[in-house]
C-alpha cells in the first residue's frame, strides 16, 4: 500500500494472540470431554452385541441394528415410565414458573412494604434445608407417598430462579410502562399479564428450560416416595434400576429380553432418555442467551 508521499507503507504484522488460541483450545477439549461419552454411548447402542462384547465400539456403530430399541419400543414398562416422566414434567414446569413469575413480580415491585425481609425469607432455603428426613417425614404425613405430587410439590420452586426472575424483572421493565398502565386503570394482574410477561418470553424460556431439565433428570426423590406403586415410576428411576440389574439377569418387564451382553440395551435405555429433552433446546435457543444475560443483571 502506498503512503500520501508516494512510498510504500508496510503493513504491520497481525500478533498472534496466545491467550485467544489457549482459551479457544481449553472450550474444544472441554466440549470434547462432554460430547464424546454420549457419543460412545450411542454408537453402543446401536451396534450389535458382538462388537460390544469385543469391545471393539467406539465413537461409531459396528454392525449397525436396532433390536434394542425396538425391545424398549416394545415393553409396556419402559412406555409408561416416559409417560409418566413426561406428564410429571409438564405439571412440575407449569407450576414452578406460575410460582416464579408471581413471587418475582410482587418482590420487584419497590411498593411493597417488608420487600427485603420477603425476599432474605424466599431466599432462606438456599444457605439452609431441612434434610433428607424431615423432608420425607412431611411427605408421609401429608399422604403424598406414592402419588404423582410427590414428585411435583416439594421440588415446585426454586429459590435460584426466583431470584434470576426478579433480578430481570426489575432491570428490564420500564417503571414509566407501569405508571402508565396505572393511569389507564390497569391493575396489578393486567399489568403483569399485558406488559410484564410479553416483556419477559427470553427469562420466562430460559427458566422453563431450568425447570424441565432439572426435573427431567431427576430420579432420586422418586427413589424415596415412589416405593409400592411401581405404575408411577418416572423413565430416570426406571433407568436407574435397569443399570443396577446384574449383567446375568438384565431384562425388560414385558419382553424378556435376553443378552449376552446387557450393555447394548442400558446405552439405549440411556440414548432414549436424554433425547426428548435434547429435542426442545433449539426451539428455545434463540431465547436462551438473552434469558441468561437478561437474569444476570443486578439491581
Amino acid at each position: 500500500m502506498k503512503s500520501f508521499d508516494g512510498t510504500l507503507a508496510v503493513q504491520p504484522k497481525k500478533r498472534v494472540d496466545i491467550w485467544g488460541l489457549l482459551i479457544g483450545l481449553v472450550l474444544i477439549i472441554i466440549s470434547l470431554v462432554c460430547l464424546l461419552p454420549f457419543v460412545h454411548v450411542v454408537a453402543k447402542s446401536f451396534s450389535e452385541d458382538a462388537f460390544v462384547i469385543a469391545n471393539k465400539v467406539f465413537l461409531w456403530p459396528k454392525g449397525f441394528s436396532v433390536e434394542a430399541y425396538k425391545k424398549i419400543f416394545a415393553d409396556q414398562s419402559i412406555l409408561r415410565s416416559f409417560y409418566i416422566s413426561v406428564i410429571v414434567t409438564v405439571l412440575f414446569t407449569f407450576i414452578g414458573m406460575v410460582i416464579t413469575i408471581l413471587a418475582a413480580y410482587a418482590l420487584s415491585r419497590q411498593q411493597l412494604r417488608w420487600r427485603t425481609a420477603l425476599t432474605m425469607i424466599f431466599t432462606f432455603p438456599l444457605f439452609f434445608h431441612g434434610g433428607i428426613i424431615p423432608e420425607y417425614m412431611m411427605i408421609n404425613n401429608l399422604g403424598m407417598l406414592d402419588t404423582i405430587w410427590s414428585l411435583i410439590l416439594p421440588l415446585a420452586f426454586s429459590s435460584f430462579n426466583l431470584i434470576v426472575m426478579k433480578s430481570a424483572l426489575s432491570s428490564s421493565i420500564p417503571v414509566s410502562l407501569e405508571e402508565s398502565a396505572r393511569i389507564d386503570g390497569a391493575g396489578h394482574f393486567r399489568i403483569l399479564w399485558s406488559i410484564v410477561l410479553p416483556l419477559s418470553k427470553p427469562i420466562i424460556a430460559t427458566l422453563s428450560l431450568f425447570y424441565a431439565v432439572g426435573r427431567w433428570n431427576s430420579y432420586q426423590d422418586a427413589l424415596f416416595y415412589i416405593k409400592q406403586n411401581t405404575d408411577l415410576r418416572p423413565l430416570q428411576l426406571k433407568l436407574y434400576y435397569l443399570i443396577i440389574q446384574g449383567s446375568e439377569s438384565f431384562q425388560l418387564e414385558a419382553t424378556q429380553v435376553s443378552l449376552s451382553n446387557p450393555e447394548i440395551l442400558k446405552a439405549s435405555c440411556v440414548v432414549f432418555a436424554t433425547v426428548p429433552i435434547l429435542l426442545i433446546y433449539p426451539f428455545i435457543q434463540k431465547y436462551f442467551v438473552q434469558g441468561v444475560m437478561l437474569g444476570a443483571i443486578k439491581e
